[in-house]
């Protein structure tokens, strides 16, 4: 019996041939693209439990590997999106992690969370509306983008123009070395 055939019959050792078989293969890729080892290691686990889940989805058994591979990149684009914008709003955890221990910030840190929050809030309303709009509700408000069509009332992919639109300027007016898009 071939490989996917044992996997789409949950055969447990077929799953272990797999990992065995790609898994230091997607490991250093992930680690290339996403320069950190313990995300690329998640990321690679988060492949593997999804191309499971859709095994039914592949199907030509001598494409396993570009099919993982591919899964594996979009799982590095998601957490490089979320990465970027995690650095973003870094200090807003800091001073929530702050607020939660009951903890005063220290003066430095108080200084640079309002230098920051300055910088972005400002960056942001100078954005168009319709901007402003996908940007809070996709990465503050954490809204998928099916949601924010349907919030909006536009096309899914107005919504995605309108993203990357916004990036791009919020790239051209952030300060230097702020954030990569």
């Amino acid at each position: 019996m071939h490989l996917v055939e044992r996997l789409k019959q949950k055969e447990e050792e077929a799953y272990f041939e797999v990992m065995d078989a790609y898994g230091d293969y997607l490991l250093r890729t992930a680690f290339l693209l996403l320069k950190d080892y313990q995300l690329a290691e998640d990321t690679v686990q988060d492949t593997f439990v999804m191309a499971f889940k859709k095994l039914d989805q592949l199907e030509d058994e001598e494409k396993l590997k570009s099919w993982l591979t591919t899964i594996l990149l979009n799982r590095c684009r998601s957490q490089m999106r979320k990465w970027n914008w995690k650095v973003l709003l870094a200090p807003l955890d800091l001073i929530e992690r702050t607020k939660a221990d009951n903890q005063a910030l220290n003066p430095e840190n108080a200084l640079l969370f309002s230098e920051w929050h300055e910088s972005i809030s400002t960056s942001i309303q100078q954005l168009d509306y319709k901007y402003r709009e996908v940007i809070t509700l996709f990465y503050f408000n954490e809204m998928k983008i099916k949601d924010i069509a349907l919030f909006t009332n536009t096309n899914e992919n107005t919504v995605k123009s309108k993203l990357k639109r916004a990036r791009l300027l919020l790239k051209e007016i952030l300060p230097e070395g702020s954030i990569d898009i």
